[in-house]
């Protein structure tokens, strides 16, 4: 079942579903990697463009894709760039149950009710045909074994899946080191997709974003940013140990 042609989020959801559980793994870092995922699907279909660390629309025609379309209308409401960190560590309450709502609407997965201890309602999700989640992985898997450049869409797809963790879902324990380094290694061969990549493990590592100056008189400051994209309240700074393409561990 399911569309011919999948979006990054998509895709990048049904890697975390867990087939055994109905769960997502990475579930906090997820949501901030769908965020990334939007910017780099709204890329591709040539509706936004990097501008340095910053994301620009450039077309803000609707894709015709409802989530997606949502994104970019938030995005152009800006009027002007927007750095990417910003945007993926503003608040995304619901988005991943979004995600799932629209998988199920689409056929890829479907819901199934249960209860935590006896009591709590609890929705798990249930892959329809996992065929699609073994044919999106098996494409990160022929790239990480015949080193061979991936297209752009499996590039982008293993920076951001590198990025949000799920390297230790897909390919866990010692016998998968060598492959999440591979996977890692992949974030170079897309260049929004890495950039989009290091801005999520910003965000987790706590990269300071600045702190609003005090806006001209009549006007708004360049780092203002409207509710709807940003993080509540300045993030302490720390120091990064390395570069942050190794932020998350193997």
């Amino acid at each position: 079942m399911g569309r011919s042609r999948r979006t990054i989020p998509e895709e990048l959801l049904l890697l975390a579903l867990d087939p055994a559980t109905g769960t997502t793994a990475q579930p906090q870092s997820l949501d901030l990697g769908l965020a990334g995922a939007q910017l780099v699907e709204l890329a591709m279909a040539g509706r936004i463009a990097p501008d340095g660390d910053r994301i620009a629309v450039v077309v803000p025609r609707p894709t015709g894709d409802p989530t997606l379309d949502c994104a970019l209308e938030l995005l152009r409401r800006r009027g002007a760039p927007v750095r990417a960190v910003h945007w993926i560590g503003g608040p995304r309450l619901g988005l991943r149950q979004t995600y799932l709502s629209h998988l199920e609407r689409c056929g890829m997965v479907h819901a199934v009710a249960g209860q935590m201890c006896g009591v709590l309602p609890t929705t798990r999700y249930q892959a329809t045909d996992t065929a699609i989640s073994r044919e999106i992985k098996a494409r990160l898997d022929t790239a990480i074994r015949t080193g061979v450049p991936p297209d752009p869409r499996t590039a982008a797809l293993a920076a951001l899946a590198h990025a949000v963790g799920l390297g230790k879902h897909l390919y866990p324990g010692n016998e998968g080191r060598s492959s999440r380094s591979r996977l890692r290694d992949l974030i170079r061969h897309d260049p929004m997709g890495g950039l989009v990549a290091h801005a999520v493990m910003d965000v987790q590592n706590g990269v300071a974003v600045p702190a609003r100056r005090p806006a001209a008189p009549g006007g708004r400051t360049a780092e203002q940013v409207p509710a709807q994209a940003q993080v509540p309240g300045p993030i302490p700074s720390q120091p990064r140990h390395g570069a942050a393409a190794r932020a998350v561990a193997r």
